[in-house]
């Protein structure tokens, strides 16, 4: 893929791999692209978990529910990152929150998981982002310190299968021009 739209419109979320390995080098540029993606105030707050371990992969598998379809991706993808992040560093001035919305962990780490996702889809590997688990359970799989709160977690790997992409609201639907409700033509 040559652009970043074709990067961003090609991207698919992936449940179902291959075997094959995640070459040491493709993992370096992955992280890269988390190290370069924007944070507030620049504190890079993220921490990622990289796991490979077949019984780590399982018992991870085991913190979500059962109806959830990235079930057998967690198993059967080569790795799974678990993106992460220290407590009460971005939004924070002198230990005080200084937005209404407190801290702002979970939007830099959208921001590197989207930076993961992109990077991932770059040299044509797959990605699906969970985030229904139980999130104190995986924190103890991942032995995590009390500072540090998982997020999300990311299998990765080759994928299987080539799925369509999935519909899309229309610009008209969502733009809206100088004030809300003026949408865009």
């Amino acid at each position: 893929m040559d652009t970043v739209m074709e990067v961003i419109t090609g991207r698919r979320s992936i449940r179902r791999y291959t075997s094959e390995d995640v070459p040491p080098q493709v993992l370096e540029d992955i992280f890269a692209a988390v190290r370069w993606a924007p944070s507030w105030a620049n504190t890079q707050c993220w921490e990622i978990v990289v796991v490979s371990d077949q019984q780590i992969k399982e018992q991870l598998q085991g913190v979500l529910s059962p109806k959830n379809p990235a079930c057998l991706a967690m198993i059967n993808a080569p790795l799974v990152l678990a993106v992460c992040g220290k407590n009460k560093v971005s939004g924070f001035y002198k230990g005080e929150a200084v937005t209404r919305h407190g801290d702002w962990k979970l939007y830099d780490l959208g921001l590197a998981t989207q930076n993961i996702l992109l990077a991932a889809a770059s040299h044509g590997l797959g990605t699906v982002v969970v985030g229904a688990f139980d999130h104190e359970k995986a924190a103890g799989i991942l032995a995590l310190p009390e500072d540090v709160e998982v997020v999300t977690l990311v299998p990765l790997g080759y994928p299987d299968h080539a799925p369509g992409p999935p519909g899309r609201k229309a610009l008209a639907e969502f733009v809206h021009r100088n004030q809300y409700g003026s949408l865009h033509e």
